[in-house]
């Protein structure tokens, strides 16, 4: 493990559906060098008396208006599944607006931003259909789907973050001048092609971590996954340039 002396704020972008409280949890098993930002997004949580935002470039413009305190100094972006999608959004337009850069961009659980599948969300707009999704991945606690109330507030969320990723348009720019280290599931359903074109969008150093487990390999491997985000975190604060390889 990299020894780091200086802190960094981590900044962690929900998946589709969810709300910042996914990550709070971290904040006690991460080292104190890690500050745990947990990102809640317009409709959901803390948030929820707020209207859904359902475009990816209008969220992302907000994104980097409401955390700009939190974007100073060391820090990093992370996201899950659509969080991962946001966080590279997110970080491309910091650079286009001449804004400071994270020490890395790490993404988990996604289709690299090129090899997304752009008709993954456009049949999912009935309620049979979301619930069918949510089953599959997984992750949803069972008092969820017990909840007519918590159901329709799940569904709602989801829906808007389904279209939030459909509007998505690759931009094609350049690499982005920072670290980007991925993780996936062995057992998710991406195609392992389309996590390994991430690496397109690494200027420089980029490593790729596989887990046992499916699409929230992130709970199912907690503690190992953990232990591996703050290592390559860890490089990426102590600017380590050789730590860039991919693990199979």
């Amino acid at each position: 493990m990299t020894r780091v002396e200086t802190s960094v704020s981590l900044l962690c972008l929900p998946c589709a559906g969810a709300s910042a409280t996914m990550y709070l949890r971290w904040r006690s098993l991460l080292p104190r060098w890690i500050r745990i930002v947990p990102v809640e997004l317009p409709g959901r949580g803390s948030r929820s008396a707020e209207s859904l935002v359902r475009d990816f470039d209008g969220l992302v413009a907000q994104i980097c208006a409401e955390q700009a305190e939190a974007m100073h100094g060391n820090f990093a972006i992370f996201g899950h599944s659509m969080g991962a999608l946001l966080a590279y959004g997110v970080a491309r337009r910091l650079r286009s607006i001449g804004r400071a850069l994270p020490v890395a961009l790490l993404a988990s659980g996604s289709s690299a931003p090129s090899r997304r599948d752009p008709d993954r969300f456009a049949d999912k707009i009935d309620d049979a259909s979301l619930i069918a999704d949510l089953r599959t991945q997984g992750g949803t606690p069972e008092e969820v789907f017990a909840s007519a109330e918590l159901m329709r507030i799940t569904l709602d969320v989801l829906g808007a973050d389904y279209r939030v990723c459909e509007a998505f348009l690759y931009p094609g720019e350049a690499p982005l001048p920072m670290p980007v280290h991925v993780f996936a599931g062995r057992e998710d359903d991406i195609e392992p092609v389309r996590i390994h074109a991430w690496s397109a969008e690494a200027g420089g150093v980029y490593s790729l971590d596989w887990f046992d487990g499916g699409h929230f390999f992130i709970r199912q491997q907690e503690t190992v996954f953990l232990a591996t985000l703050a290592q390559r975190l860890g490089h990426a604060v102590a600017g380590d340039r050789h730590a860039s390889h991919a693990l199979a």
